[in-house]
């Protein structure tokens, strides 16, 4: 059974390239083996993160995540069984908000900014499905 997870959390420290890097290299690891794609965003302090695969493997990994320390006030937006996969093309994409047009996060918020902890994460969903229709997703 595929599941897909969105989780918002804040960093413990401030996001420099060297923490997205390392964050995004050992996804990129770890997450083909384990059968699980997703996508993650950041900008501030904030990351977003969605995770598809099996029930137990995804649920295992957003455990991990919760005790993990360079998160804090780790958040779940939304999680349901899915029949496919949505972000199935990358083992981890990535996403710089900071990068992305303000209009396009004005469509899903009060303000041009992301924050899953004041939106609903359907519209935090939308915006991610957004960004991949739009190719605005990093790949290495």
């Amino acid at each position: 059974m595929l599941v897909r997870c969105l989780y918002a959390s804040r960093a413990r420290a401030p996001l420099v390239p060297a923490t997205t890097d390392s964050i995004v290299e050992q996804s990129r690891r770890n997450n083909p083996a384990r059968g699980i794609t997703g996508l993650l965003c950041f900008v501030d302090d904030v990351y977003v993160q969605v995770l598809e695969g099996g029930r137990d493997v995804v649920c295992e990994l957003f455990n991990t995540i919760v005790r993990d320390d360079r998160h804090h006030s780790v958040r779940l937006l939304s999680y349901e069984e899915i029949g496919e996969r949505r972000f199935g093309h990358w083992n981890m994409g990535q996403v710089n908000i900071a990068k992305v047009n303000t209009a396009l996060l004005l469509k899903y918020s009060e303000k041009p900014v992301l924050d899953p902890f004041i939106n609903p994460g359907q519209a935090t969903m939308a915006l991610l499905n957004e960004l991949v229709a739009t190719a605005q997703i990093v790949s290495r």
